[in-house]
C-alpha cells in the first residue's frame, strides 16, 4: 500500500510539489519560479507553457530526493492561483495568449461598461461576486475579443479554456491524446459564469460575456479520481483532489466546522470563514464562494475577504524599490524602529479588493515628514498587511454575526514575527500558526487522500492540526483606534486616482 500522498502547489509566483506522510508531515518539495510578464502598466502575465514545464520539473526533482517511485504514491491533489485564465489549442495544447493573472486590471473599461446595466453587482445574487478585473470571466472575454480568429475557433470547439487546474489536469492527463478538461466546484466559483446554487455555467452570463459554453471545462467535486498521470515520475498516479489555493488553505487548516476561518499571507492576503451548507450573501463587500465539496456529500461554502497586494508589497520594496535584498530582510529593518513615524502604506498597486472593490485606486504612502526613513517604510509596508486583514474581519463579522476569538494563518509571511505580533496587536485577538506551515499544498493532498481512501475522513484531518506558536495581542485599545483611524485616512487617499 502507498505510504504518501503528492500535492502540485501551482502560485503566482513559483510551482511547488510537495509529498506528505499520514501524518500530514512534509517528506519531500521541490520549488522553482516562473516569470512575471508585465507587457503594460496594470497588465499582468505568465507564460503557461513555463508554468508546466516547472511543474513537470518539480515534480521529478522531489520524487527523486525522496526517493519514491509512482506506487509509492496514493494519488495527488492540485491546488493553484485561482482566476488566473488560460485559452489554448485543443489538438496543439498550445496557449493562444500568455495566462492572464488574477492580479491584471486591463479589462477596467470593461467592468465599467458591464456595471452601467445592474450595478456592479449585477451578477452577485448568481455568482457571489461583484464585477471586478479580478474573475476570470472578463479575462476570457478579452483574449476571444483581441486575439485574431480565437472567437470563432472557440465556437467550433477547436480551443478550450479554463484556470491553471484545469490546464494542469489536461496536460497531466495526456494533452492532446485525451486529456481531461475538468475544473473543480472552488475554481468553478471564481470565474463569475458558474451558479452557486446549482453549481453549473451560468447559460445567461455566458451569453451576457459571449463565451462559448463548449470550451469550459467540465464542473466537478474537490475529491474524487478524475484521471491518472501520464508523465514518467508519476505515471499512472491517480489525480484525486483539486482545490483553488484558498479554499485549499482552508482544508489543510482542518476548517469544517461552521465559522471556523483562516487567514493566508501569500502574493495577496485571503481570509475565509466556513459558513457550511448554504450561501451567505454579503452586504459588507465580502465574496460568497465555494468553499470546497467532497466527494458526493454536500457542497460547503464559505465568505472570503481578499486583499491584493501584501507579501507583493515586500517583493516590491525588494525589486522595484531596491530597499532591500532579500524579502526576510524586511523585518530587520522594520524593527530598527519603534512604530511607523506617522507612515502608512496603502498597496493599492491593482486597485482595492474587499472590502471596498475599487478598481480605481491606486497606491499611496501618507504621513510623511522629514523624520521618516526607510525603517518607518519597511514598518509601514507590513503594518498594511495587518490592517487591511483587520478591515476583512470587520466586515466578517458584520455578516455573519461571528466574531473570531482567534485567527488561524499560514503562508510565507507568518514567519515574520514582527508582523504577526502586529496582527494580533491591530485585531485585539490572538494569533495562531499551525505546526505544518504548507497548508494549502496539505489542503490538495487531504481532498486526494479522502477520495482514494488514504484518510479515513475529516475527523482523522483534524487529528492531525497541531500549534506551533501563539501571540497574544498586547497593544491598549486607545493606541489601536488611533493608528487605525490614520490608516483609514490614508486608504481614502487611494480612492479615486485612475481616471
Amino acid at each position: 500500500m502507498a505510504d504518501y500522498i503528492g500535492a502540485v502547489d501551482q502560485g503566482t509566483t513559483s510551482s511547488r510539489f510537495i509529498i506528505f506522510n499520514r501524518a500530514g508531515e512534509v517528506v519531500s518539495i521541490a520549488q522553482q519560479e516562473h516569470e512575471q510578464i508585465y507587457p503594460k502598466p496594470g497588465w499582468v502575465e505568465h507564460n503557461p507553457e513555463e508554468i508546466w514545464r516547472r511543474t513537470e520539473s518539480v515534480i521529478s526533482s522531489a520524487m527523486g530526493t525522496a526517493r519514491l517511485k509512482p506506487p509509492d504514491l496514493a494519488a495527488i491533489g492540485i491546488t493553484n492561483q485561482r482566476e488566473t485564465t488560460v485559452v489554448w489549442n485543443k489538438k496543439t495544447g498550445k496557449p493562444v495568449y500568455n495566462a492572464i493573472v488574477w492580479q491584471d486590471t486591463r479589462v477596467a473599461d470593461d467592468v465599467a461598461e458591464f456595471s452601467k446595466l445592474g450595478g456592479q453587482d449585477r451578477y452577485r445574487a448568481k455568482t457571489g461576486l461583484p464585477l471586478s478585473c479580478y474573475f476570470s470571466a472578463l479575462k476570457i472575454r478579452w483574449i476571444l475579443n483581441n486575439v485574431p480568429g480565437i472567437h470563432e475557433q472557440a465556437e467550433s470547439g477547436q480551443v478550450l479554456c479554463g484556470t491553471i487546474d484545469s490546464f494542469l489536469i489536461w496536460k497531466f492527463t495526456g494533452g492532446p491524446s485525451g486529456g481531461l478538461h475538468v475544473t473543480d466546484v472552488t475554481n468553478a466559483s471564481r470565474t463569475q459564469l458558474m451558479d452557486l446554487a446549482t453549481a453549473q455555467w451560468e447559460e445567461s452570463i455566458l451569453s451576457d460575456f459571449e463565451i462559448p459554453a463548449q470550451m469550459l471545462p467540465k464542473i466537478v467535486s474537490s475529491s474524487e479520481v478524475f484521471g491518472h498521470a501520464t508523465i514518467a515520475a508519476i505515471q499512472g498516479v491517480a489525480i484525486a483532489g483539486v482545490l483553488g489555493d484558498q479554499q485549499a488553505a482552508l482544508v489543510g487548516q482542518t476548517c469544517f466546522k461552521t465559522g471556523e476561518a483562516k487567514n493566508t499571507y501569500g502574493t495577496g492576503c485571503f481570509m475565509l470563514m466556513n459558513t457550511g451548507t448554504r450561501p451567505v450573501r454579503s452586504k459588507c463587500g465580502l465574496l460568497t464562494t465555494v468553499a470546497y465539496r467532497l466527494g458526493a456529500k454536500p457542497t460547503h461554502y464559505a465568505l472570503e475577504g481578499s486583499i491584493a497586494i501584501t507579501g507583493a508589497l515586500v517583493q516590491w520594496l525588494r525589486d522595484n524599490f531596491g530597499l532591500i535584498q532579500t524579502s526576510a530582510d524586511v523585518e530587520r529593518l522594520a524593527r530598527t524602529v519603534e512604530d511607523n513615524g506617522g507612515v502608512y502604506f496603502v498597496p493599492a498597486f491593482s486597485g482595492l479588493y474587499a472590502p471596498y472593490w475599487k478598481d480605481n485606486a491606486r497606491g499611496v504612502i501618507a504621513g510623511l515628514t522629514r523624520y521618516a526613513n526607510k525603517g518607518h517604510i519597511a514598518r509601514a509596508a507590513l503594518e498594511a498587511t495587518a490592517f487591511q486583514v483587520r478591515e476583512v474581519v470587520e466586515a466578517m463579522a458584520k455578516d455573519s454575526g461571528v466574531n473570531p476569538d482567534v485567527l488561524r494563518v499560514d503562508g510565507g509571511m507568518v514567519a515574520n514575527e514582527l508582523l504577526m505580533q502586529f496582527q494580533a496587536d491591530i485585531l485585539g485577538v490572538p494569533v495562531v500558526r499551525p505546526k505544518v506551515a504548507e497548508t494549502t499544498a496539505l489542503g490538495a493532498a487531504y481532498a486526494a487522500g479522502l477520495a482514494v481512501g488514504f484518510f479515513t475522513g475529516t475527523e482523522e484531518l483534524v487529528a492531525n492540526w497541531a500549534m506551533d506558536h501563539r501571540w497574544e495581542p498586547k497593544m491598549d485599545d486607545s493606541k489601536r483606534k488611533h493608528i487605525y483611524r490614520f490608516w483609514k485616512k490614508a486608504v481614502a487617499r487611494s480612492f479615486d486616482w485612475a481616471e
